[in-house]
């Protein structure tokens, strides 16, 4: 069985939120930072403020639409609340962020 990871990412620069999902969370945030994802391409760089493994990518897509459906406010409560949870990593650096 494959892990699945749902992540947060966050635009400093645009103060705007992006919620994925992926089961090679380092290759999908430095396609992320790199400039390789269309919806994110614009919003570069991304910090990782968040990220959760599961134990399938249907949980993680049912975690991932949750937290899409959620206002600004509402991920960074999210992220508060849940942080200490079945934290993989937090608040971790990317290039240049």
């Amino acid at each position: 069985m494959a892990n699945y990871f749902v992540y947060i990412l966050y635009s400093e620069k645009f103060e705007k939120f992006y919620v994925g999902q992926t089961n090679n969370i380092e290759s999908r945030l430095e396609k992320h930072n790199k400039g390789l994802v269309n919806s994110t391409m614009p919003y570069i760089p991304y910090c990782l403020m968040f990220v959760i493994q599961k134990a399938s990518r249907s949980e993680a897509m049912v975690l991932e639409k949750k937290i899409k459906n959620l206002s600004k406010q509402r991920i960074l409560e999210f992220i508060e609340k849940y942080s200490s949870q079945n934290l993989v990593l937090t608040n971790r650096r990317l290039s240049a962020c």
